[in-house]
């Protein structure tokens, strides 16, 4: 599966996450989490009703919500 992102278009904290794992040469699947009710649900389901973006999800794994230090979103 690998890493998924779902996201918030023009969210900084999204923005931040996709160039951090863009420098470590990581691929990954983006979501709109916005726009797609569908997707949104998902979201939700992993990060157990948190609305924070960027949800990030590794191999169908919860691994957080937001991004920085500490994570923001």
């Amino acid at each position: 599966m690998g890493l998924v992102m779902y996201i918030k278009p023009g969210c900084p904290y999204c923005q931040q996450a996709r160039d951090f794992y863009k420098s470590k040469g990581v691929e990954w699947t983006e979501y709109d989490a916005q726009s797609d009710r569908a997707r949104r649900a998902e979201m939700f389901a992993y990060s157990g009703g948190d609305p924070t973006v960027p949800c990030i999800v590794e191999d169908g794994r919860y691994v957080q919500s937001g991004f920085g230090d500490p994570p923001r979103g």
